[in-house]
């Protein structure tokens, strides 16, 4: 009987350019699981996307993302259509995690270090899991963007914070990288009133932010929404109110601990349709990538990909 088959998307830039110079040496290290290896590396931003649709037009069964949250983001987006409508139906997504953030398999338990991530694959079990779908402005304003999101989605302070932790090297890691980022946004931040519409029902108020979780962890290693279930067909929506630099600097250690919304100013709610009309344009973060702006539209797609998570 023949080898099951996994398709490696590499992004080569991940990790600093280390995943890279890994690149010929993982088709062996896959091939020693009992898997048959296929490996096509990413040449440009969204190619990873293009790739995994050829993939699974062709009746691929296994998609692997090989590199940071960002390529994890354009491999999902390849699970769908340029209309949205899914392909693959019973393919699966692994994850072999490159990057810093390493927040999608956070949740999953997924394991980083590459041997096991690839037992993972080749032992694991299938977990069907949501999804969620971003309909926002075009970061020149003019035209619509849409695009899936497999972890979290969020606009307000979270934008500027991905901007300048993707500027960064990331030599520190994850958690320094994006703690940085933090410091550094916040300092320069102003709150904004917000207009937010959960299912139908609207809320207004001043924010500093809003984020639809899917999945529990971002921003390297931030537990946002600890008790999200990604099978749930709903977002665990976390409003962060008018909270000043000085509220910060005193959560910070409740945003790694998953203890954020002990403070009053944070409410976490749950929604499938989440409408966030902001005072002014806010960027809007996806999985740590900047599609456009708001205003945004957040909606669950539930049950649309599959992915391979440890076994029991």
């Amino acid at each position: 009987m023949a080898a099951r088959r996994a398709v490696l998307v590499l992004n080569p830039a991940s990790a600093n350019g280390a995943t890279g110079r890994m690149a010929e040496g993982l088709v062996g290290e896959v091939e020693r699981f009992g898997l048959e290896a296929r490996l096509l590396r990413t040449e440009a931003a969204g190619h990873a996307t293009e790739l995994t649709r050829e993939a699974l037009r062709a009746g691929e069964e296994l998609v692997v993302a090989v590199g940071g949250d960002g390529t994890v983001n354009e491999v999902v987006n390849g699970f769908a259509d340029e209309q949205g409508e899914p392909l693959g139906s019973t393919a699966a997504l692994g994850v072999v995690e490159r990057g810093t953030g390493c927040d999608f398999i956070r949740t999953y338990g997924i394991p980083k270090k590459l041997p096991d991530a690839l037992r993972v694959i080749a032992e694991g079990r299938t977990r069907t899991i949501d999804a969620g779908r971003a309909t926002c402005r075009a970061h020149d304003g003019e035209g619509e963007v849409r695009r899936l999101f497999a972890n979290v989605g969020s606009c307000g302070l979270t934008g500027d914070v991905a901007t300048r932790a993707n500027a960064s090297s990331k030599r520190l890691g994850g958690t320094a990288s994006f703690l940085w980022a933090t410091v550094t946004a916040f300092a320069a931040w102003s709150n904004v009133p917000f207009r937010i519409t959960l299912d139908g029902t609207v809320r207004e108020l001043v924010a500093n932010n809003v984020i639809c979780a899917n999945g529990r962890q971002f921003g390297g290693g931030i537990r946002i929404a600890p008790h999200a279930e990604p099978d749930d067909g709903q977002f665990d929506v976390v409003v962060i109110g008018d909270v000043g630099k000085l509220a910060l600097a005193r959560n910070v250690h409740r945003m790694y601990l998953g203890t954020l919304e002990k403070d009053p100013r944070v409410e976490v709610l749950r929604a499938t349709d989440v409408r966030v009309e902001p005072a002014r344009p806010l960027p809007v973060e996806l999985d740590g990538e900047l599609p456009g702006r708001t205003p945004v539209r957040f909606e669950v797609l539930p049950g649309l990909l599959r992915v391979v998570v440890p076994g029991p």
